[in-house]
């Protein structure tokens, strides 16, 4: 798509040219005229035409910028290749300035000198830029309780205004109206992704900022396990911390390594688990779980215990309201119904004890 362009008609104008031998008159001459048009905005990267109605008996014309004579007549008299001539006849004198930019703006002057006097009739040229962020915060790492800076500046005319927000996770409640966001005391529920917009009149533009923050570990309490004799068990450790946690397990004041005496460790992300696969009774006691990261360190124990026979018995019972059937035994008070499943918990019992031989 073309950019748009503008078009600036100057009618009825003339001036005489020091540089052709012609006398000028000054301003407060009678015979002279000068006019004022309205201002015309036009936006960076588009093109500008400049057409000057001439009329008749014009023996010189000319378009100036400021003080620098642009052409005069057909000739070329700067050196900017973005600036031509499209028409000069008798009732047009039309140039363009392609691609404008902001060293474009200013004042410029369409001349004409004709048999009589000469008249001049200027404009004033403003160029408007879009926003564009020129200098943003990295990425950055702190640890918790820092204190926080994030900076954005940009460029544009009309000067651009400048909003920061908590994108990811979304807080409406962190934001800031101007180039500096400060975050006192950061904590972990601060970290995500920041924000910068810059926008005026003419466009918008965006970038962002991932700020993470560093914690020591915290480790949820650990959940007891009981397991048969020969059957496989598993104790699990979770943490919560950033940068994630690396794991130890220990057994008393021994480490345990993955592969120790068919023990099996296994970390994905911030879960350990800790498996035996054929519980022996050496097995059962006391596990610490150690949650480690480059701020500190957490543990947490866990205890493996002997699940006996009587247990399962207990443990189906206490399960048996999962079973209905037509052993079922209504409670007079409450409405509801007592399970009573004979034949479905002597199974269970006679299948651990299968399991253990």
């Amino acid at each position: 798509m073309k950019n748009p362009v503008y078009w600036v008609v100057l009618t009825g104008i003339s001036i005489a040219f020091i540089q052709q031998g012609l006398p000028v008159r000054s301003q407060g001459e009678s015979q002279s005229d000068n006019k004022q048009m309205d201002n015309i905005t036009i936006r960076q990267g588009e093109t500008l035409f400049l057409s000057c109605s001439q009329g008749d008996l014009v023996t010189h014309t000319a378009w100036l910028n400021r003080s620098s004579i642009l052409y005069a007549g057909e000739d070329k008299w700067c050196v900017d290749p973005r600036v031509s001539l499209v028409t000069l006849n008798q009732d047009e004198f039309t140039i363009k300035i392609e691609d404008v930019d902001v060293t474009d703006e200013g004042q410029y002057i369409c001349a004409v000198q004709t048999r009589s006097r000469p008249r001049t009739t200027s404009v004033h040229i403003i160029v408007q830029v879009p926003p564009k962020i020129v200098n943003l915060s990295k990425d950055l790492v702190v640890n918790e309780g820092s204190n926080v800076t994030l900076m954005c500046l940009a460029n544009g005319k009309p000067e651009p205004a400048i909003v920061w927000r908590m994108l990811s996770p979304s807080d409406d409640s962190l934001s800031s109206d101007n180039e500096v966001l400060e975050i006192p005391f950061i904590s972990r529920y601060r970290a995500g992704v920041y924000e910068c917009t810059a926008a005026n009149d003419i466009a918008v533009d965006t970038q962002t900022v991932e700020l993470t923050v560093n914690y020591p570990p915290s480790v949820s309490d650990g959940r007891d396990v009981g397991v048969t004799l020969g059957q496989r068990g598993v104790l699990q450790c979770e943490a919560d911390a950033v940068p994630e946690a690396d794991f130890e397990w220990y057994r008393d004041d021994r480490r345990i390594f993955n592969g120790f005496d068919g023990i099996e460790i296994e970390d994905a992300g911030g879960l350990s688990k800790l498996t035996f696969f054929n519980v022996s009774e050496a097995d059962y006691g006391n596990y610490t779980c150690v949650a480690i990261n480059k701020l500190g360190s957490v543990n947490t124990s866990i205890v493996l215990y002997e699940m006996t026979s009587s247990d399962l018995e207990q443990t189906a019972f206490e399960n048996s309201d999962l079973w209905e059937g037509p052993g079922a035994v209504q409670d007079g008070n409450s409405g509801t119904s007592t399970v009573f499943t004979p034949t479905c918990l002597l199974l269970i019992v006679l299948l651990q004890l299968l399991l253990k031989f």
